[in-house]
């Protein structure tokens, strides 16, 4: 089987005219052919060739999605090297460590944010990096060439170079919630496996009439993987900078298919629930009786029946007088509609079934190379991830744990033997760090996910997801955060959906305008109190007692990819601020002066922000983790110095001796002179 590139090559043969990316310039709509595309690839590999740019290098791209990422990442195959995306919203520290792990001298950078990092970087690192930007800016430094004006003294023809399955295609570095970055190494033979795996589960006809809309980061494998089969089979790739132009670009792109996480169908689906409630009884009746005869419909195409001719009119009439009208929102051609990244509550699948849009969920990892199961055309079973993808092993092993072998999974972490010797097998599977069990018709269930369980004070196991998913698919809840690792009981914050508040309360309808402080005293009124005490205690119902949450906060503004709290796939990441907030304490500990205010500046915080997301996921206010952090870095110092005591205590920051022997014991339950003497 031919790999990526030559398919592509043969693509620019077959279709030259035909059109591979389309793209917003301005508020114009522009494209490029197949035969330009390849064109612009073979330009930028000859150019970079020329600054020695060789096989098994480096290349980096952090960028936002624009056609100048693709053709990038395309002509660094073509060379052999490696790609190396960065996420756009990437900050300083992470940008660093990758540009330092993997020794890259090239990159392609977006827009001027971007640019700015990357100058900082080469101060720390003591060495120039060759920066291409897709963006004219008024940076005139030497080492910054403007992308379009580079490549086009190059020729547009290029010879491919042999490349094994077994040679490196990218490294991505995982956006995780916890820990440093890894690297996750990727093959040319692991996008070959996805190319046919998808082709053949799917049978897709005519794929190359499909145009997809790029709506996810490029930088993360789902969309990245999606897109390049999307090409491998001569379709378009319509590219969407700005994720928050999405409903307006589906409007003037009409794609046939787009990638997207279940928030994207969650928010859609609840926008339209609030609609309907709003709108009069009989129009609701109408969209009632829609539902029920959609999903008829829906249950025949899923199961393989054929759908009776009467069944099929009532359809095609509520199609054309309701569902028709949704569908145009979402740019009036989408067909297949790809979803991974969690789990999607199963009610909204059966909703975009019923409509005549199934939302095709899928379950895959980074180090999988995106999708190994997937819902298959015909029946499949809501609530399951699908069934696995031709050429993929999957085996439930210890503690449920899923297991996955196939030619997709990375070839290991980079530079980084031990953690990948830690997810795999000694039989050669990767640990996906995922629990979950098959049933009889290999239908794949996610039941929890290992890494993220928590454990409460009663030593009951909490899958956080399970009950998280459920509190976001409510029309008043925008995002939600379990805490129950440690504690006696479930608790949560909760930001709200603003949209839901500021259309059903007067109270909210300035609300965005308003600061933090004023956000707050309106989310502690009695009435909003109650009503999401009413929210959550009916989404809660059918869990079990110990999963149920017994406190939750409101919070006044939602989770950010810019504040560290978010990925840039929108998971949370649930230990970030905590592991801030301790790293700064160490940093300036022997600061008496410090306080809470100081480490909420440095964290991009107001005291009040830093103390209640603290007091959250500790159950400590930040003055007393500050006050535990100074006593056991002092307690560590006792044991291990000649240090004396007062000594110690100016060390770690206290104003006094006196003050700091008080401390101590009662943190510890005697003196600083106390373990000195019985250290003897």
């Amino acid at each position: 089987m031919k790999n990526l590139l030559q398919l592509l090559e043969e693509n620019t043969k077959k279709f030259p005219q035909k059109t591979a990316l389309s793209f917003r310039n301005g508020d114009e709509i522009e494209t490029l052919t197949w035969k330009k595309f390849w064109a612009m690839v073979c330009q930028t590999a000859n150019g970079l060739h020329t600054l020695d740019v060789k096989k098994g290098d480096c290349v980096g791209v952090f960028s936002q999605n624009s056609k100048d990422w693709i053709i990038f990442d395309v002509a660094v195959q073509m060379l052999g090297a490696i790609t190396i995306p960065i996420y756009a919203t990437n900050n300083y520290d992470q940008t660093e460590y990758i540009i330092k792990q993997t020794e890259m001298q090239h990159i392609l950078v977006g827009d001027t944010p971007q640019l700015e990092i990357l100058k900082s970087a080469e101060k720390h690192l003591g060495k120039k990096l060759h920066i291409f930007t897709s963006h004219v800016i008024k940076d005139e430094a030497e080492n910054i060439t403007y992308f379009p004006d580079f490549i086009k003294h190059f020729a547009t023809e290029r010879n491919l170079i042999e490349i094994t399955d077994e040679d490196l295609a990218t490294i991505l570095y995982t956006s995780g919630t916890t820990g440093i970055p890894k690297g996750v190494m990727l093959t040319h033979g692991g996008f070959k496996a996805v190319v046919a795996a998808h082709k053949e589960f799917f049978s897709f006809d005519n794929l190359y009439d499909m145009k997809s809309l790029a709506f996810l980061p490029l930088s993360h494998i789902f969309e990245r993987s999606w897109s390049l089969f999307v090409l491998s089979q001569g379709g378009e790739v319509a590219i969407l900078e700005d994720p928050k132009n999405i409903l307006n670009t589906l409007k003037h792109v009409h794609p046939t298919a787009m990638c997207a996480v279940p928030r994207f169908y969650e928010k859609v689906y609840q926008t339209l629930v609030k609609k309907i409630e709003a709108s009069s009884p009989t129009k609701q009746k109408l969209f009632k009786k829609a539902l029920e005869v959609g999903a008829k419909v829906a249950d025949k195409k899923r199961t393989g029946a054929k759908v009776p001719f009467g069944l099929q009119l009532q359809f095609s009439f509520f199609d054309k007088l309701v569902f028709r009208k949704i569908k145009n929102e979402l740019g009036g051609n989408l067909s297949f509609l790809p979803c991974g990244g969690a789990m999607l509550k199963k009610e909204i699948s059966e909703f975009f079934a019923a409509i005549g849009l199934p939302v095709i969920v899928g379950y895959g990892l980074t180090e999988t190379t995106a999708t190994v199961t997937a819902l298959p055309p015909k029946n499949y079973v809501y609530g399951s991830v699908g069934k696995a993808l031709p050429g993929v092993e999957i085996k439930i092993g210890a503690d449920d744990e899923i297991l996955v072998k196939y030619q997709g999974v990375m070839k290991g972490y980079y530079k980084n033997e031990e953690e990948t010797a830690k997810v795999f097998t000694e039989d050669g599977y990767f640990r996906t760090g995922d629990a979950g069990r098959i049933d009889e018709e290999g239908n794949l269930y996610i039941t929890d996910r290992i890494k993220d369980l928590m454990k409460t004070s009663n030593g009951k196991y909490i899958a956080p997801q399970s009950i998280e998913i459920p509190l976001q698919s409510n029309p008043y809840i925008a995002q939600a955060m379990v805490i129950a690792e440690g504690k006696p009981y479930v608790s949560a914050v909760i930001v709200p959906n603003f949209e839901t508040l500021m259309e059903k309360y007067e109270e909210f309808k300035n609300y965005l305008s308003l600061n933090i402080e004023e956000k707050k005293k309106l989310l502690e009124t009695p009435f909003i109190k109650e009503t999401f005490e009413k929210v959550v205690n009916d989404i809660q119902k059918e869990f079990a007692s110990f999963e149920k949450i017994k406190k939750f906060k409101l919070l006044p503004e939602e989770f950010t990819i810019e504040r560290g709290e978010i990925t840039p796939t929108l998971k949370i990441k649930r230990k970030i601020i905590l592991e801030k907030f301790k790293a700064l304490i160490e940093a300036k500990m022997g600061d008496s002066n410090l306080n809470v205010e100081d480490l909420g500046k440095d964290m991009g915080l107001s005291r009040v922000q830093l103390y209640r997301k603290i007091k959250s996921l500790t159950n400590y206010s930040p003055n007393e983790l500050l006050r535990i952090a100074r006593l056991k870095k002092a307690a560590s110092l006792l044991a291990s110095s000649d240090m004396t005591v007062a000594e110690i205590g100016y060390e770690v920051g206290f104003s006094s001796p006196s003050y700091f022997t008080k401390c101590y014991r009662e943190q510890f339950g005697e003196s600083p002179t106390d373990l000195l003497k019985r250290k003897g």
